[in-house]
């Protein structure tokens, strides 16, 4: 069964990262960059910082203005996996 996750607030940081934290409790850096650094209509304009800094939260799923967003539960995935993720005090 997969665990429905949303991210329920995001910070830029510096150098495409992002401070997320998650419905779960969990919280940590996400590293944007190698998505920054993708080509395509849809990514492209992510390497633009000033672009990049308009994410905004939409059904607890990060967007960008253009429409692209970047699924909260495989976000959650690759961070755990990563080891990015911290549980928050309670």
């Amino acid at each position: 069964m997969i665990e429905i996750v949303k991210v329920v607030e995001v910070k830029l940081l510096a150098d495409h990262t992002a401070f997320v934290r998650f419905s779960t409790g969990e919280e940590g850096e996400a590293d944007f960059s190698l998505l920054c650094e993708a080509t395509g209509e849809m990514v492209g304009p992510l390497a633009d910082e000033a672009f990049f800094s308009r994410v905004f939260l939409s059904n607890g799923v990060p967007t960008w203005p253009n429409g692209f967003d970047v699924d909260a539960i495989n976000l959650h995935r690759e961070m755990a996996e990563q080891g990015r993720l911290r549980r928050t005090a309670a």
